[in-house]
């Protein structure tokens, strides 16, 4: 009974720490790493400074949102399964609900603000991707090879539209990257201390195989709508390498290519994202919300569940193995490879279709370059810079 009492303490615990992080936490997951250590390593001292390193380095170097991954992991550590699902709920929830309340209240925003306010989210949009492009390339293209594959990639998803272009991508750059981007083996190896079974690993690493393989044919044999965004937002969330943005053209593929959300729509709730705080994996939830298959609050929920899985399962699989698997040398070539393959990526999408679909006269181009240097050499937070085009906007409307 006690130990009943004390694991369900530990729950809310868990819960009501990562309720704060995600009603608070702006500036996207480097700047949620950030708070996690502060909060759960310095003030709390739920793990050591080298474990809690260890857990980021296992989190960066799998697909998925490693934010979420490091506190749904933060949680399993403090109060096993049900204190993962109540870090995981608490820190995702608040940016997801508001995104569907600005999603579902839309068609009732009508008029010249409105349409104002929609443009600037679109230009900050440009400025947001066109930051991200900027850092990713300087970090995970140091060098001629890795920048090669970065253009290849870009040059791939261009010619070869839709989903299968960009996984061809990866899996290409991944490849060059084994072979062209040798990483030196990891020298130290810190223990992780997370209640992950060797069982409980290899089900979750069968169950993510299983639905990454399952879900398309399920889809092509059973004609439902609710099976069609399960794979794709499944698929989405599976190949997400190098951080959060890089999941605006996996999404674009898979809601805006086949014509169940407009160019417009996308774009607005992608700056919309940039202002709230949590996981900018949220912007699923808004994209449900509107999108034709599903829709509403249903569509929400499926799409912000399916985009989460994959990350969560891979972590969940790969936790029992880690400290043998990072020593393999061709596991952190080939992630150098589908980074930079990403970067490709990403640069591709910034011009078709953020560029075109918000860059209409100078005065857009001026007003996204503004945005664009407020983010790389003001430093102002995205949050910030997303307000500041969006109240632009509303001040250039004609009186």
């Amino acid at each position: 009974m006690s130990t009943e009492r004390s694991v369900g303490a530990r729950v809310k615990e868990v819960f009501l720490a990562f309720l704060l992080l995600g009603l608070t936490s702006f500036g996207g997951p480097v700047a949620h790493l950030g708070y996690f250590h502060n909060e759960f390593v310095t003030r709390r001292r739920w793990l050591s400074v080298e474990a809690y390193a260890d857990l980021v380095a296992l989190c960066q170097f799998l697909p998925g949102p490693a934010s979420s991954q490091v506190g749904f992991a933060l949680g399993l550590m403090r109060a096993g399964p049900l204190g993962a699902a109540a870090a995981w709920a608490a820190f995702t929830l608040p940016s997801a609900i508001v995104l569907v309340a600005f999603a579902l209240s839309a068609p009732w925003l009508e008029g010249p603000a409105r349409l104002a306010i929609v443009h600037g989210l679109k230009i900050a949009a440009v400025a947001v991707v066109a930051h991200a492009v900027w850092s990713m390339a300087r970090s995970l293209c140091p060098d001629p090879t890795r920048a090669a594959i970065a253009v290849t990639s870009g040059i791939i998803v261009a010619l070869v539209s839709g989903p299968t272009g960009q996984i061809w991508a990866i899996l290409l750059g991944a490849l060059a990257g084994v072979w062209l981007c040798r990483a030196a083996a990891a020298s130290t190896v810190h223990l992780l201390p997370i209640p992950v079974s060797t069982s409980a690993g290899n089900i979750a690493a069968l169950f993510f195989v299983l639905c990454l393989v399952g879900l398309p044919l399920l889809a092509l044999a059973i004609p439902s709508a609710s099976i069609v965004v399960m794979d794709a937002f499944y698929r989405a969330g599976a190949l997400v390498f190098g951080g959060g943005h890089v999941v605006l053209p996996l999404l674009d593929s898979e809601v805006v290519q086949p014509g169940w959300v407009t160019p417009d729509a996308f774009l607005t709730g992608y700056g919309a994202a940039q202002a709230v705080p949590g996981p900018l994996f949220t912007f699923a939830a808004y994209l449900g919300a509107i999108m034709k298959p599903v829709g509403g609050i249903a569509g929400a929920t499926l799409a912000l569940l399916m985009i989460f899985l994959p990350g969560l399962l891979l972590l969940v699989a790969v936790l029992p193995w880690w400290n043998r698997f990072r020593t393999w040398q061709p596991a952190h070539s080939l992630i150098r490879g589908a980074n930079a393959s990403v970067v490709g990526i990403l640069a591709a999408t910034l011009y078709d279709p953020v560029w075109t679909n918000s860059v209409h006269r100078p005065a857009d181009a001026a007003l996204a370059a503004a945005g664009f240097l407020l983010l790389t050499v003001a430093k102002l937070p995205a949050y910030v810079v997303v307000i500041l085009m969006a109240g632009t906007s509303l001040l250039l409307l004609p009186r």
